[in-house]
């Protein structure tokens, strides 16, 4: 099917930020931003679950118990995501892994609302525990939500509850705006797992 003009701006932004996102993590080398490549060190285990500051909220073991302010570990098996609604204020710091397996859990849910069984809860989403399964969660999901817009037709945009994910606007609005809505996801978490890396790479034990 071919892209609607409109979605196709939208469409090469996404492509790019999860792009450039996955080089980010996984290496070895990615795009400094001005067009020369730099090398980059792949994700480990110790960084992905790195707290740089006392109480973080993290992915942690289901048998851990959920961390200082958060009420449950959201997700299935044997790991889960510090979860608390609403949020303590001022909201807690929270490390690599939270932020990537909120931007998975996010992508997956969106495409499953959308093109999917409309049935997948936080609760049935499963975090890793793991850099290499965290990454590989984060492509299958930005492969779906990706299936999702390129599935979209003109009418698709402009349908309310086109995504009838149920934790957002996606009820309530067209979908062309949940479209705009998850690449800034994409855009500012990556960024903020960026300078996650870079503060890894700085610090002194």
């Amino acid at each position: 099917m071919a892209i609607p003009p409109r979605l196709a701006p939208l469409l090469a932004q996404f492509d790019f930020a999860r792009e450039r996102l996955a080089a980010r993590l996984a290496g070895p080398e990615g795009d400094s931003g001005n067009g020369l490549r730099v090398a980059i060190a792949p994700l480990t285990d110790d960084e992905y679950l790195w707290e740089p500051v006392p109480g973080c909220w993290t992915i942690r073991p289901r048998a851990a118990g959920p961390g200082p302010g958060a009420t449950e570990l959201a997700g299935a098996g044997e790991w889960g995501r510090d979860y608390a609604y609403p949020a303590p204020e001022p909201p807690p710091f929270t490390t690599l892994a939270w932020r990537l397996g909120h931007l998975s859990e996010l992508l997956a849910r969106r495409a499953d609302y959308t093109i999917g069984a409309r049935a997948l809860t936080r609760a049935d989403y499963r975090y890793r525990g793991d850099a290499a399964g965290a990454l590989a969660a984060f492509t299958a999901a930005a492969d779906g939500w990706r299936a999702a817009l390129t599935g979209a037709d003109d009418a698709a945009l402009d349908r309310v509850g086109h995504s009838s994910y149920p934790d957002g606007s996606d009820p309530d609005v067209p979908f062309i705006e949940i479209v705009w809505w998850l690449n800034q996801e994409v855009l500012h978490h990556g960024a903020e797992i960026a300078l996650l890396r870079d503060l890894y790479r700085a610090r002194q034990d």
